[in-house]
């Protein structure tokens, strides 16, 4: 009997913990949808963040990826997400399968590497679409790859052109790297979509370059005069490192940034600096019904030794705990601006963009560092739709359970499509506080979408 209580008592500390564990999520960073890869842009004093995107229906032993996805932050706690700015489906020669991919800007343009199975050319192939903003829409340049597998093969399998980074250096010269199995790299034209000269190789097991191997995922960036490439290693992979004084090397293997943890046999690195802080993205299985092929993103923030070293870090949970901004809640602010969310996901359509669909009872959405002023809200309004029977908006302050401010209802509208435009009055709020968007109705249909958000005096 002593013991029954015991493993009781121990089952009922795990359930009366899980909201506080709510409560303190940042990772992954995006719950919405399974994300891989990920590839930050600071642009314009917004990081931009660009993720290959894992279909939920994914099988257990293979990829289901078919486009990119495109996040946004000013504060590094709130993510907005934007419509889908590429899709294989816009590379004629693509197969369909959207493997990892980095984003830069150069020449008044946005400019997209990513690696895709080559439907004329057998083997993975890279290639390049741009855009006038960060937010698309992308188009391919070439209307073919890049570069073919039949133009490297220091590698002997057909996937070895993937994972393409790009690095612009401070003399103007762009670089192209990429590779698995072995590592390639390029000089890349000043229009950023030809090559410059012939494609080298490093040996991908030369310890004195890369320990204990490189398997692929390279990404490159200068510091202090001192050239990184991170890189994945080993299968199931974990990260490391090597520096370079030039960014054709030699290149010296500097050890682990990030060991294997957490069910994902692949990670990726993307490393930036923002607002005073150096953050290092990567990517796990850490959401509900995760695995090595329906993976999250996640982010941690670091420092570098004064040698300019990299300590070991380990995956969080909390990930970002500080935010370097506050987000102002009297402008209109997308519904798909989160911190952290449970239950919901994210749709899109030409009318309105994303919005957030699939609420029922119970869930709720985050929203981080909100800064009501001095004088206060003391209205709330929200864009919705219904097919069926509406629900409940609650307003609460700092928790699910927090202080409740004001609820709204949602009726039915007639149609998901049929958007209309809510208000309510709310208690007087100043200051800054985390907002939760907790959400309530009859089961089992979905209650609402909801598109937008705004409070005011």
């Amino acid at each position: 009997m002593k013991k029954q209580r015991i493993v009781l008592s121990y089952l009922l500390l795990i359930l009366t913990s899980l909201p506080l564990f709510n409560l303190k999520a940042q990772n992954p960073i995006i719950q919405t949808m399974y994300t891989a890869d990920p590839a930050p842009l600071v642009h314009n004093d917004t990081l931009f963040l660009y993720v290959g995107h894992d279909e939920k229906d994914a099988p257990a032993n293979g990829y289901l990826m078919r486009d990119y996805q495109l996040f946004s932050t000013t504060d590094m706690v709130n993510w907005t997400a934007h419509k889908t700015p590429l899709r294989t489906s816009d590379f004629s020669w693509s197969v369909g399968d959207a493997s990892a991919a980095q984003c830069i800007y150069r020449n008044n343009k946005l400019y997209w590497y990513i690696s895709s199975m080559n439907k004329f050319f057998p083997g993975v192939a890279v290639g390049v679409a741009s855009a006038e903003t960060p937010y698309g829409p992308f188009k391919d340049n070439l209307g073919k790859a890049l570069v073919t597998n039949d133009m490297t093969r220091h590698a002997k399998h057909a996937w070895d052109d993937l994972d393409p980074t790009v690095f612009i250096d401070d003399d103007g010269q762009a670089y192209l790297y990429w590779g698995n199995g072995a590592c390639y790299w390029a000089k890349l034209n000043n229009d950023m979509i030809s090559l410059n000269g012939t494609i080298s190789a490093l040996d991908a097991k030369d310890k004195a370059m890369f320990g204990p191997g490189f398997t692929e995922a390279p990404w490159i960036y200068k510091r202090n005069g001192l050239y990184y490439m991170i890189y994945a290693s080993g299968f199931p992979e974990s990260l490391h490192y090597t520096v370079s004084k030039n960014p054709t090397g030699p290149w010296e293997y500097k050890g682990c940034i990030m060991p294997l943890e957490k069910g994902s046999n692949t990670n990726h690195p993307g490393v930036v600096d923002y607002k005073g802080n150096s953050y290092f993205f990567y990517h796990n299985d850490a959401l509900p019904g995760g695995h090595s092929y329906c993976r999250s993103v996640c982010v941690e923030q670091f420092a570098y030794n004064k040698d300019g070293s990299i300590l070991q870090m380990k995956m969080t949970n909390e990930g970002i705990t500080k935010g370097v901004g506050t987000l102002n809640p009297y402008k209109r602010t997308e519904a798909e601006t989160i911190a952290w969310s449970e239950g919901v996901i994210i749709e899109e359509n030409e009318e309105v963009g994303v919005y957030v669909t699939s609420i029922h009872n119970g869930d709720y959405i985050k929203v981080r560092d909100v800064d009501f002023g001095n004088k206060g809200a003391s209205r709330f309004s929200v864009s919705v739709s219904s097919r069926y029977h509406g629900g409940t908006i609650e307003i609460r302050l700092d928790g699910i359970e927090g202080e409740l401010i004001g609820s709204l209802q949602v009726p039915y509208t007639g149609e998901w499509d049929n958007w209309i435009l809510k208000e309510t009055t709310i208690k007087n709020t100043k200051g800054v506080h985390d907002i939760y968007f907790v959400f309530k109705g009859r089961e089992p249909h979905a209650l609402f979408n909801f598109d937008y958000w705004l409070f005011s005096e």
